[in-house]
């Protein structure tokens, strides 16, 4: 069995990954995703969206898994025992936009239904392998976001 995330393993994630995020997001949207595009092998995006308790923007690079005309969205955090804060924000506030790369995707997430995912996981693990680590880690059932155009 995978190992658990202990408590401080994840202040060490949420004192470290906060400060890099928003260093990385900057970098990112100044260079189009020409730099800080990767990140373990992967492409990554940056998604805006509005903060579930204050209300502002809030921009988060993520990986993510293309998907027909939008993305799937893995709140995975590394197989931590609590969903990521972006997850809440998705939850209140359903409309972000992300950019990938030069395209900015405007978009409307929605959690995956039981059935959705049990057909989307195989996709997202095929996409990033480390997501079915992460699944082993936690007791929690990682979210996937069907995230989709927006219609006007």
């Amino acid at each position: 069995m995978a190992r658990r995330m202990g408590s401080t393993e994840m202040k060490f994630i949420k004192l470290v990954m906060a400060p890099f995020s928003r260093w990385n997001a900057r970098r990112y949207l100044a260079s189009r995703g020409r730099s800080m595009g990767r990140f373990l092998g992967r492409d990554i995006c940056v998604a805006s969206m509005k903060g579930a308790k204050s209300g502002a923007r809030r921009v988060v690079p993520l990986m993510y898994v293309p998907y027909g005309e939008g993305v799937l969205l893995v709140a995975s955090l590394g197989g931590a025992p609590k969903h990521p804060t972006w997850y809440y924000n998705l939850v209140k506030n359903p409309d972000l936009d992300v950019q990938v790369k030069e395209r900015t995707l405007h978009l409307r997430a929605r959690l995956a239904t039981p059935a959705e995912k049990a057909r989307l996981w195989p996709i997202c693990v095929a996409h990033y392998p480390p997501y079915a680590d992460y699944q082993a880690r936690t007791d929690r059932d990682i979210p996937v976001f069907v995230c989709e155009p927006r219609t006007t």
